[in-house]
């Protein structure tokens, strides 16, 4: 039961954490190459939690988004197919420095190219303009990633004591 609730609070926070992150945008020079903080974040608790948790959590930290009105069905949409690619590259190739780096950035592509068709606008154009962010992505997550893990694992064997 200890450990049940552990996990429950654990993914809570966790959601909240990528709510939160997901609500404030990096600005850029340039308009449209805004970034968000959750990604590489988000990138992070795939790769530490796997991708049945981290889909968990993004659900959690949507459905939280959307009742405090901070996005829209087509953010959370974009969101979740992010969340799909980045965490389905890693669930598929593994954890790798290389998944790490390469998973944010696709998961953005694909989100781009589903909110091109979304939108009616050209999915390159919007994909250019998120190149920065994809950028700040790989490097950041690479940068997290070994402290998150660390953490992680700390967290773990709090979980597996009796």
């Amino acid at each position: 039961m200890k450990t049940r609730t552990r996990e429950m609070t654990l993914t809570a926070l966790l959601a909240a954490i990528l709510a939160v992150l997901g609500m404030f945008k990096l600005p850029s020079i340039l308009p449209g190459c805004e970034f968000q903080l959750s990604a590489p974040f988000a990138v992070c608790i795939a790769g530490c939690f796997g991708f049945k948790r981290y889909i968990r959590i993004g659900i959690l930290a949507s459905v939280i988004n959307l009742i405090l009105s901070t996005h829209t069905i087509v953010n959370v949409t974009i969101a979740m197919i992010f969340r799909l690619v980045a965490g389905g590259i890693l669930a598929v190739f593994g954890v790798n420095p290389l998944t790490i780096i390469l998973s944010g950035p696709l998961g953005t592509a694909a989100g781009r190219i589903v909110l091109g068709a979304i939108s009616g606008t050209d999915p390159l154009v919007l994909t250019a303009a998120a190149v920065p962010g994809m950028v700040f992505t790989a490097v950041s997550a690479s940068v997290m990633y070994p402290m998150m893990k660390r953490l992680a694992c700390r967290e773990a064997s709090v979980l597996r004591r009796p």
